[in-house]
């Protein structure tokens, strides 16, 4: 017999399910180009935005809700997201028939239409703790009292007299271009949805075992081995999911053993991964949801992201290989043919990576003829489901597909929290002019120095990247501090650029680095020492985004600001590589032998000199780097010719 709690979890699975795949098939309809006189969406703004943020509400409560069942949660948090969920739809049906009455004419908000928004904002931001922690809920908060009382906060804070009614109740629910279901809101469902439930399909459909048996098949001649191999399907299981805690979570728990009993240390094991599935959210085609909505923020098309993306997030994957070279070296691990644990590639392995290269090729293909991002995704989509059929596990069990359009249902109404937070956020910045305020005053400390604006441009990422998404920290610095950033002379691509690559890196950053925890909890090792060790071994995405700051050049396209030259293009790129191998030895502290603290320090400052903007500065750090060489191997040959006279 059935205990009354699994049969009521059971039946909630099944609900969770249905309004997953709802929330899929709907939002796909409503951005799906129509196919002749066939069409089912797009569905009018203002009933669509109402009904799809309950759909996704209704699913968050109802998971609480299973998670109370299986002992995972408090009862109380359950009760509490019923009754959310029962006012946010109330909530939602208020939108509607207040926005159906603002297109008729004028409405004047009152105090019932300011106590709504107020609580369908504090749903919001309840479910966005409950699903991503404190951080990203309470800078929703504070957006929200900041609103409410910025007339009586000290100078430069202090707002202008409003009436509080119509602040909160237009700049939290009611406006389809502010709140939690505006402009942003629209962006994330309409640009970044196809690509979430696209990702799902990817990580469904049964290639990502077969990429990581043919990753660690091809590094099996590097003594670095199962780490060289973490990097390479990482990377490209990265970019197929755009997450980095999923990305660890999901190659993660193949690769960091491996890793480990190849003879590196708990700590770097987890480094190595974390670092690697970083990496995935800034590796085109797809990348990670914050380089979608860059490409709309900044008013550029999707191929051009991608394209000036391309070097630096192979130069990125380049660090990452150098830094396990040279820590093999250093810890003195030998290349083994055989790797214990995972089975040798088979046919069917290299079929299945067409699960992956062929929706990628298309992206990239109707990206080039002018689709836009969301109906090259889809058309990926639609072309995945006869594909998928390659793999023999598909053909068992087609149920599998519509699994994975559920999973992706269910990812993406956990996103839209985080989205509904950070949209409060942009709403209470763009109501009180802080943006305009904080530019004028990063314009009076530092006067022309880029620098410090970069500087502080990533310590606000970092912060705010703490224990949250890529995406809530890069649209929420983007809203303060780019306007600086620009009138110090930057680009827009290139200054959002800079913030989406330091918004990538906070996932690895100590103190709070989420995708180096993850990769701890399955190495073994410690959080924070698998945090600062990620920060070494990944440190090139911290470097690279002020080296094309100030070498806008090495983006590659002619929004970056500065006209594409072949001869100054390739001279950036050589120094990128041998910058690169600079701070791998020298964080390794291994070249050809083990390096004095001297040689340490030689290196990092030739790699400083090197990634200034400057001939000069080219000349020096090229001439040092070479110096620092040529000393290394003289010491080398000099300890090989001593052991042959000790023989």
């Amino acid at each position: 017999m059935f205990s009354s709690s699994r049969v009521i979890s059971s039946l909630l699975s099944w609900m969770l399910a249905a309004f997953s795949l709802t929330i899929a098939f709907y939002g796909l309809a409503n951005v799906m180009p129509a196919i002749g006189d066939f069409r089912l969406g797009p569905f009018p703004l203002v009933e669509f935005r109402a009904s799809f943020f309950a759909l996704c509400l209704t699913t968050i409560a109802l998971g609480m809700v299973q998670q109370y069942i299986k002992g995972k949660t408090h009862g109380l948090h359950a009760l509490i997201s019923l009754a959310l969920m029962m006012v946010m739809l109330y909530c939602c049906w208020s939108f509607y028939q207040v926005s159906s009455e603002l297109d008729d004419g004028m409405f004047l908000f009152g105090a019932n239409e300011m106590w709504i928004a107020v609580l369908a904002a504090s749903g919001a931001l309840y479910f966005c703790w409950r699903v991503w922690g404190i951080p990203v809920a309470l800078l929703g908060v504070v957006g929200i009292v900041y609103m409410a009382t910025g007339e009586y906060w000290p100078e430069p804070l202090q707002t202008v007299r409003h009436d509080v009614h119509e602040t909160l109740a237009q700049n939290l629910l009611y406006s389809l271009d502010t709140g939690i279901l505006g402009s942003t809101f629209a962006i994330v469902i309409t640009t970044v949805f196809p690509f979430i439930i696209l990702g799902a399909m990817l990580e469904g459909i049964g290639a990502g075992d077969s990429m990581i048996r043919i990753a660690f098949h091809w590094m099996r001649r590097t003594a670095g081995g199962p780490a060289h191999a973490a990097v390479l399907s990482s990377g490209l299981f990265g970019t197929v999911s755009g997450s980095a805690v999923g990305n660890v979570v999901g190659t993660g728990v193949i690769t960091i053993p491996m890793i480990k009993r190849r003879g590196f240390s708990a700590n770097f094991a987890g480094a190595v991964e974390a670092s690697a599935s970083t990496g995935g959210q800034i590796m085109p085609p797809i990348m990670g949801a914050a380089a979608l909505v860059m490409a709309d923020f900044v008013g550029v098309n999707y191929m051009t992201v991608i394209v000036a993306v391309l070097v630096p997030s192979i130069a990125y994957y380049a660090s990452l290989f150098a830094m396990i070279v040279f820590e093999s070296r250093r810890l003195g691990i030998q290349a083994s043919e055989t790797v214990e644990g995972v089975d040798v590639p088979v046919k069917q392995d290299y079929l299945n990576l067409m699960l992956i290269f062929v929706p990628l090729a298309i992206i990239v293909c109707l990206l080039l003829y002018g689709l836009s991002p969301s109906g090259a995704s889809i058309t990926a989509l639609a072309a995945l489901f006869p594909l998928s059929l390659i793999n023999p596990e598909i053909r068992a069990k087609p149920i599998k597909l519509l699994q994975s359009l559920q999973v992706g249902g269910r990812t993406f109404a956990g996103l839209l929290m985080a989205i509904a937070a950070v949209s409060i956020v942009i709403s209470a910045l763009s109501a009180t002019g802080v943006p305009v305020k904080f530019s004028v005053l990063l314009s009076s400390i530092v006067s022309d120095s880029l620098l410090i604006s970069l500087l502080l441009a990533a310590f606000c990422c970092i912060v705010l990247g703490m224990g949250m998404p890529t995406l809530p920290a890069y649209v929420t610095v983007a809203t303060i501090a780019i306007p600086a950033m620009e009138q110090l002379g930057l680009a827009p691509l290139t200054a959002h650029m800079f913030v989406f690559f330091i918004a990538v890196g906070s996932a690895i950053t100590p103190p709070v680095a989420i995708a180096a925890f993850a990769a701890a909890s399955i190495s073994g090792g410690g959080p924070i020492g698998t945090s600062v060790q990620a920060s070494k071994v990944g440190i090139m995405i911290f470097v690279i985004p002020f080296t094309f700051a100030f070498n806008p050049l090495l983006l590659s396209v002619a929004q970056s600001g500065v006209p594409f030259e072949l001869v100054s293009w390739l001279w950036l790129v050589i120094k990128l590589v041998v910058g690169i191998l600079l701070l791998a030895t020298a964080l390794s502290g291994f070249h050809a032998h083990k390096l004095s603290w001297l040689e340490i320090v030689g290196r990092l400052m030739a790699a400083v000199m090197l990634f200034a903007p400057g001939v000069i500065w080219d000349q020096i750090g090229a001439t040092f780097a070479l110096l620092l060489w040529i000393w290394h191997l003289r010491c080398d040959i000099k300890i090989i010719q001593r052991l042959k006279g000790v023989e």
